[in-house]
């Protein structure tokens, strides 16, 4: 019946609520997601049910949000506090983002003497 059907969706997207503020509630919330409506709920081949995640190579991590689509969240942690001769390198084979010196980014941005950091927690710039 029609009531069912609609109790049904109702739960759907309570789970679907649910599940999504729990994606929001990574660790370092700067982490940004994506809702795709419609997606099917199948990556390289496999198929996933509602509630099931995955890792896509692109390192995002994906959630079945069937019959809705697909929900996927940054995995990766953007560090947003680093000095101006600094930069954020980013390795898509580990998903790991490291902060290097632009001069030499084999070297980690550490602070030096000739190097003062700017206050730590300055908010990210909007």
């Amino acid at each position: 019946s029609m009531a069912m059907q609609a109790q049904k969706m109702r739960g759907a997207w309570g789970r679907l609520c649910l599940l999504l503020s729990l994606l929001l509630q990574l660790p370092g919330s700067q982490a940004k997601c994506y809702f795709q409506a419609k997606a099917p709920c199948e990556y390289e081949g496999k198929q996933f049910s509602l509630g099931e995640s995955w890792l896509s190579t692109n390192c995002l991590l994906c959630t079945c949000l069937h019959p809705v689509g697909v929900g996927c969240c940054e995995t990766t942690q953007h560090p947003i506090d680093f000095p101006d001769w600094c930069e954020a390198h980013y390795d898509s084979q580990t998903c790991q983002i490291s902060v290097v010196q632009k001069a030499n980014p084999s070297l980690p941005c550490v602070k030096s003497v000739e190097h003062e950091w700017g206050s730590a927690g300055t908010p990210e710039p909007l």
